[in-house]
């Protein structure tokens, strides 16, 4: 536009003396007042236009240091974070088999977890949990007085109250889509903890794991699974194969004795996912068993072998679990039904051995091949209207009962291991804290309520004989062990949480 108007004013210019000639008369002082006139707008018309080449210059420059920087910003964009907070309060009461009454009137305890989510490539995808899990008021884990929790181990790492240390839980990279199918390969620390059922009375609608609960295991593994969709609208599906590590033996002397790498294979099988029904089946096989792992604490894991009596460190065999899951939810209900199937597959060392009846030499170790079971039920009914959901749950295990939970997140006890019977009353409820500000925001509280009643020792160990609680032989064989179980418990917990 400015330049137009410059050779507008230029052609004026050049044409002025022509008009002068052609006018009725000549006036000298008015041409020279006019193009005096014209010459100075000409002058402020090229300032004018020096000031806006120098303004688009600049802009210029502006723009091209956003190119420049716009690289970096698609490179952060491309991570995804998001995480949660929860605080919990528990009260534990429980009584053992020699008598002893146990309590804890106040543990409270924080968790911290930080989600990432990153494509590599268009198919390949990385993600990951950083995990904090700390008691108050201390900096190492606390003692739960009956013997039944676990030191720190590969198995339970950041799933047990500890110090206020931020651990790698979870990282895998996903390769999707590969060839074109609906295929993908999965490798490094697996997503095996809090599996379904158990969102549905953690308050999470969404499921959290791969295998059901009764493997609440954090371990090492890959994964190659197949997607396919059922005829019309039933549904989808995916078969999975499974292989994980529990626990590497290392360069050992196999002329000392047998100790070899724990490994996890099976499959993972999701027949039906539409919506909020799910039936999935789970089967797989723990190989070489070891007596007892490899602890995080140097002390505890040189002392353990002759603490417990267990002597050096060794393999004993195999299990073969199997379990199934139904879910589904009507109307505001939310149910499910869990069955599961554990045997054990001994070597020449044993399993579920009676050690005492071994230390009097009237028996010897147990190389018969064991079976247990379980069943686990429970419904959750959701009053939307004033943001609360309440629900109950039953487990019972028998006598050879075994789950791999040792990840599992009731604080002392892992409920689906119990050889006996757990009763659980919750609720949840949705505070009203305002919009949410992305799609993961939500804060709520849960109470709740369990009952624990064992009627065998040893709940989710395979060394020991579950012995008899019921007995006072075996409690006495108990004693002479130096073993005390828990034989009741009764836990009350609140937590408040918050997703963002």
């Amino acid at each position: 536009m400015v330049k137009k108007f410059s050779v507008i004013a230029l052609a004026s210019l050049i044409a002025l003396p022509t008009l002068a000639l052609a006018s009725a008369g000549p006036n000298v002082s008015d041409m020279e007042r006019k193009i005096e006139e014209l010459s100075s707008e000409l002058n402020k018309l090229k300032a004018d236009l020096a000031a806006q080449k120098a303004e688009l210059a600049s802009q210029g420059k502006v723009v091209s240091d956003l190119e420049d920087k716009s690289d970096a910003w698609d490179l952060a964009a491309r991570i995804k974070f998001y995480g949660d907070f929860r605080t919990r309060l528990d009260y534990y009461k429980a009584d053992t088999a020699a008598g002893r009454s146990l309590s804890n009137d106040t543990l409270w305890t924080n968790r911290f977890r930080l989600n990432m989510r990153v494509n590599a490539t268009e198919n390949v995808e990385f993600k990951a949990r950083l995990a904090m899990f700390k008691v108050w008021g201390m900096e190492s884990q606390f003692d739960d007085g009956s013997g039944a929790m676990w030191p720190l181990f590969d198995g339970n790492m950041s799933r047990t109250p500890n110090d206020s240390s931020l651990l790698v839980d979870r990282a895998i990279i996903n390769w999707n889509n590969i060839g074109g199918l609906p295929m993908w390969f999965s490798i490094g620390r697996r997503p095996t903890t809090d599996g379904p059922p158990a969102q549905i009375r953690m308050g999470n609608d969404e499921r959290m794991a791969t295998p059901m609960a009764y493997m609440d295991y954090p371990f090492d593994g890959l994964t190659v699974g197949v997607a396919y969709n059922w005829p019309g609208e039933i549904g989808s599906g995916r078969v999975r194969f499974c292989y994980g590590r529990g626990f590497e033996s290392g360069l050992t002397d196999d002329s000392t004795g047998h100790n070899n790498d724990m490994d996890f294979a099976g499959f993972a099988w999701d027949v039906l996912k539409k919506e909020n029904r799910l039936l999935y089946v789970q089967s797989y096989m723990a190989f070489n068993l070891v007596n007892y792992p490899n602890f995080n604490d140097p002390i505890i894991n040189a002392q353990f072998g002759t603490m417990s009596g267990l002597g050096d460190r060794r393999t004993d065999g195999n299990i073969w679990h199997t379990a199934a899951v139904y879910q589904d939810k009507i109307g505001p209900v939310n149910f499910f039904v869990v069955g599961g199937w554990s045997q054990t597959q001994p070597d020449y060392d044993g399993l579920l051995n009676d050690y005492v009846g071994m230390q009097m030499r009237t028996t010897g170790a147990n190389t018969d091949n064991e079976n247990g079971y379980s069943v686990y039920v429970g419904a959750r009914y959701d009053i939307d209207s004033i943001g609360l959901k309440l629900g109950a749950e039953f487990n019972w295990g028998s006598e050879n009962w075994i789950s791999m939970t040792p990840g599992h997140d009731d604080i002392y006890q892992s409920k689906l291991a119990a050889r006996g019977s757990v009763f659980e009353v919750y609720g949840i409820y949705n505070l009203p804290t305002g919009e949410a500000v992305s799609k993961y925001a939500k804060t709520f509280i849960r109470f709740g309520y369990q009952h624990y009643e064992y009627d065998y020792a040893g709940s989710g160990t395979w060394g020991m004989k579950p012995y008899d609680l019921n007995s006072a032989t075996d409690r006495a064989y108990l004693q002479a062990l130096g073993q005390d179980p828990v034989t009741t418990a009764d836990q009350i917990y609140l937590t408040f949480e918050a997703y963002f």
